[in-house]
Formats: structure tokens, sequence, C-alpha cells
């Protein structure tokens, strides 16, 4: 497993943009390095929805030269749509190196609420993490804190971490990462979410 490459696509926040890179570098533990931003590909602008086309700017992504055993994830600020749904958080290629992510409906300004900076990067730094896996070979996963379990909305995203279930994290390890560490990493933080869940479901009780 090598780097991870962060390019941001048209303008984005250094506010929202440095904590997200930090809180991937902290949870997958993978170096990152920081590229000059590029401009929206004019071709990936949907002047009748007035969005842009998520595999357009994917290409975008994907035309970025990178070394053969590194990942590149793209950060873009606008609102972003695939033909047969009405909009995407991000796509990513399964098993390929290139995803891209979309900050625009992570804030809570989209949906009529205060600014919420830390909110928006905690969504952000999970769905990242989430398409990055998909880069890395994982499917959707049923385990809903995982991060890799499918968000259609913002509010599933709250209901998610950052983290990777015991599954998702062996078939990671068994992969692209050859130390325990991971894996020992994983399941503590994944033993310890239980524990917060089920000290959350009796104190409702």
């Amino acid at each position: 497993m090598g780097s991870i490459h962060l390019l941001q696509i048209g303008d984005v926040s250094p506010h929202l943009y440095t904590p997200i890179a930090h809180g991937i570098q902290n949870h997958l533990g993978i170096t990152i390095h920081h590229h000059e931003a590029k401009a929206l590909p004019e071709k990936s602008y949907d002047i009748t929805r007035g969005q842009y086309h998520a595999t357009r700017l994917l290409e975008c992504v994907e035309s970025y030269p990178i070394p053969p055993q590194d990942l590149i994830l793209g950060i873009t600020s606008v609102d972003l749509f695939i033909p047969i749904l009405t909009f995407v958080f991000g796509e990513a290629r399964l098993n390929k190196p290139s995803a891209i992510l979309s900050l625009h409906r992570l804030t809570p300004q989209f949906y009529g609420l205060p600014q919420n900076n830390a909110l928006t990067i905690q969504r952000a730094t999970i769905e990242a993490i989430h398409e990055l896996g998909h880069t890395l070979g994982l499917l959707h996963c049923n385990q809903y804190p995982c991060a890799m379990h499918a968000s259609r909305t913002a509010d599933d995203i709250d209901l998610k971490t950052p983290h990777f279930c015991p599954d998702c994290a062996h078939h990671l390890h068994k992969k692209y990462f050859s130390t325990d560490i991971f894996i020992k990493k994983t399941e503590a933080n994944w033993n310890d979410l239980k524990d917060k869940i089920l000290a959350s479901i009796n104190a409702v009780l």
C-alpha cells in the first residue's frame, strides 16, 4: 500500500480541506500528498441540471499521474450527479486508484441549517474513507456503523463512523496492509464503538 494523493478541484475552503486531510490520514494511517488545485473542467457541467457530472470529474482525477501503488482522491465543493441519480456524494472506480468526493451536500447550510464546520468535516472524512474503500475493492457493507455502509442522505452518514467493521478490515489486511497493527487497531475501535452504542441504548431504556 502506497500513499494517498489529494487533489482539490475548484474552490475548496482550507478550513474544511485541511482537517479532512488530517482525518483521512489519522484514520487510515497512510501518508497524504497534496497537489495544486485544478480548475473545474467545463465539460463536466450540465446546464440543464445545474450540477456537475461526477463521472467526468472522476475522469479529470484519473488523468493525474500517480505511482502505481498509490490512490488519488479529488475533493470538490460543487454538487455532483450521475444520470440515474438526483445527486451523489462521490464516486469511485472499484479496485481502481481514483475517487471523487463532493462537500456540497455534506454541509448543514445546504439543508437550511446553521454552519457547522465540525459536522461537515466529520461527514466528509467518513465519505472520503468510504470512497477510498471502494478503490481498495470494498463493496457496500450491511453493518451500519461501518464506513462502507451505503449513504443516501446526510442523516445516513451521521449514523456511520470513519472505521471499517472487522469483515471489511480483514479484507484490506489480506490485500493491502501487511501488519497486524491495522487489524488490532480496527478491532479495538470497533469494540469501543459497540460499547458506546450499548451504553447509549441502555441510557434510553
